[in-house]
């Protein structure tokens, strides 16, 4: 995904690196909450081209200056929408992975994490166009947390170096595997879907069996 985000939203705590200055007081941070929800919501409606900081200052009902206070340009405005729904995705799916009927099993946790994706591919706003972001960055991002997610139900040792790339690579292949799903149908191809948890799990099954 070379320069401007593909069609793939948002994280309530964008990272600094995002962020042209931090918000310290719950004001800054419901009206940054404001501007990203914003931002999610001019994509839905125009894509990546069409989204300008001024549309997302006037939808967010704040001035212009208070987007460039956090950011300094469309680009890393997106970019804090992605890591906020990484964010997002990992509470979800801890949520779902505490609850009962998960079990203990690494490959039921590989379906809740497809099925999370899924339904926030289907609901959350902007999500069609900027899920996790660049791929390499975010995705990356994603595969280093997994270990910490998934717990007790890897098998191997987190720290294992064939095992953080594996999880690199089922996340990469998962991306692709999935847009190709919602490519086809926006609510998401069932098949393709379901294809994609089997080679999942095939796949993780060679390091993690």
């Amino acid at each position: 995904m070379p320069g401007a985000p593909r069609p793939r939203t948002p994280r309530a705590n964008p990272p600094d690196g995002a962020l042209r200055r931090a918000p310290v007081q719950r004001r800054s941070t419901e009206r940054l909450a404001r501007i990203l929800d914003a931002c999610a919501a001019e994509l839905d409606e125009g894509g990546y081209e069409r989204l300008s900081t001024r549309a997302v200052a006037a939808r967010a009902g704040v001035p212009i200056g208070s987007v460039y206070r956090f950011f300094s340009d469309k680009r890393a405005m997106t970019d804090a929408l992605a890591h906020r729904n990484l964010d997002d995705f990992v509470g979800r799916a801890a949520a779902r992975l505490a609850g009962p009927g998960t079990g203990g099993d690494w490959r039921t946790a590989v379906d809740v994490l497809v099925d999370e994706y899924t339904a926030m591919k289907r609901t959350a706003p902007g999500f069609a166009l900027v899920d996790f972001g660049v791929p390499g960055e975010t995705n990356e991002d994603l595969a280093e947390r997994l270990p910490a997610l998934l717990g007790d139900r890897l098998t191997a040792d987190p720290a294992d170096p064939r095992l953080r790339l594996a999880l690199v690579i089922a996340v990469e292949t998962a991306d692709a595997a999935l847009q190709l799903a919602f490519r086809t149908d926006p609510e998401g191809d069932a098949r393709a879907i379901a294809e994609t948890k089997t080679l999942l799990r095939a796949y993780l099954g060679t390091v993690l069996d």
